[in-house]
């Protein structure tokens, strides 16, 4: 890989609160940041030295937009893979195609680490109502029925509490091709972040214990309690063994339940992720820092803790409107994202506190 010196541009496939956040470590090292998305006023955009509005299956304008940076990368996995060849033409591309093509289809994903010796949650393919049922006879319920593309923070979900809400859940599903996941018992969640380098360097960061609330991420606590430091070890070795089998570049995030007979995989995000925002204060590099670094060519930076103990929270919509009572906490790091409309389940910022 060539170095991407500081004074060179960046190109960022999506112009939401992730893209923000890499513009922004970006500019400390040195880079200017160009935003491509289709959105008009993408809260990235507002930190960033350049944008271009387009779709994200528009590969004419994606390749325009491959041939005005240095190197891309992507900041959120719910975009067609393909066209991405189109920019990937002009630029090199970090994460790796592959990785974002394995990670938006969940029925690819439970196998690719299935086969890596992960342990995911039983699952099996839904294409209509009859594989649902044979699929509810084979792993019981209660259970969830999720899309395989493009779903996230609880989007495109089912539960099944009973063989009766089979037909329901289906229906709600609108024929997109699912996945039926069983239900584990688990103590609870937590996430690995790793960063790997060109050169094959891989660094991890404490992993944090999760809490989520109607299926979106409410709080992350790092480090996690002593008590799921197995779990957590047997997590980082198959992380490990994903970013290496990807021959990955930059940052990958892996959600695991702390099940009864260990570490449950739930899903990865080849990206920088919500669940390492705490990083940022709370580390010695940050999870976008690294990033930077990571898809440059660069050395990576220390990932360890600054303080025993960091808690960041999100504010999901109506609750940025405490803004002032929250910033009249001394001992808090605000993080609003500019988004104009606080819509229920939006995030629109996140409360860190070290110590």
């Amino acid at each position: 890989m060539t170095l991407v010196e500081p004074g060179s541009t960046i190109g960022i496939v999506g112009g939401g609160q992730l893209g923000r956040m890499l513009a922004l470590a970006a500019a400390q090292l040195g880079y200017k940041c160009h935003i491509y998305a289709p959105d008009e006023a993408p809260p990235a955009a507002e930190v960033s030295a350049f944008f271009t509005r387009g779709d994200y299956d528009d590969e004419a304008a994606l390749a325009r937009f491959g041939g005005q940076v240095a190197v891309a990368t992507y900041e959120f996995e719910n975009i067609a893979a393909k066209p991405l060849d189109a920019l990937a033409a002009e630029a090199s591309l970090y994460p790796p195609r592959r990785a974002l093509e394995i990670a938006q289809d969940r029925l690819s994903e439970k196998e690719f680490v299935a086969s890596l010796g992960g342990r995911p949650a039983p699952f099996a393919p839904v294409s209509n109502g009859s594989e649902l049922k044979a699929a509810l006879a084979h792993i019981g319920t209660p259970a969830i029925l999720k899309t395989r593309r493009f779903g996230y923070d609880g989007k495109g979900q089912a539960r099944i509490r009973s063989a009766d809400e089979a037909e329901g859940a289906w229906a709600s599903m609108r024929g997109a091709p699912s996945i039926l996941e069983g239900f584990i018992r688990f103590e609870a969640e937590f996430s690995i972040l790793l960063c790997r380098s060109p050169s094959g360097e891989t660094l991890l960061w404490d992993a944090p214990r999760n809490i989520h609330v109607n299926g979106i991420l409410d709080l992350s606590e790092a480090p996690a309690p002593r008590e799921l430091e197995p779990v957590i070890a047997e997590a980082r070795a198959l992380a490990r063994k994903v970013a290496e089998a990807l021959d990955y570049v930059g940052v990958l995030t892996l959600e695991f339940f702390a099940g009864p007979d260990g570490a449950v995989f739930n899903e990865m995000a080849p990206r920088v992720h919500n669940s390492g925002h705490w990083t940022i204060e709370g580390s010695l590099s940050s999870q976008f820092e690294n990033h930077i670094r990571a898809i440059c060519g660069l050395p990576l930076g220390a990932t360890e803790m600054v303080v025993p103990r960091v808690r960041m929270k999100n504010l999901i919509g109506a609750d940025v409107a405490s803004w002032r009572e929250i910033m009249a906490d001394k001992t808090a790091h605000v993080h609003l994202y500019g988004k104009d409309e606080a819509r229920p389940g939006r995030k629109m910022g996140h409360v860190t506190w070290l110590g």
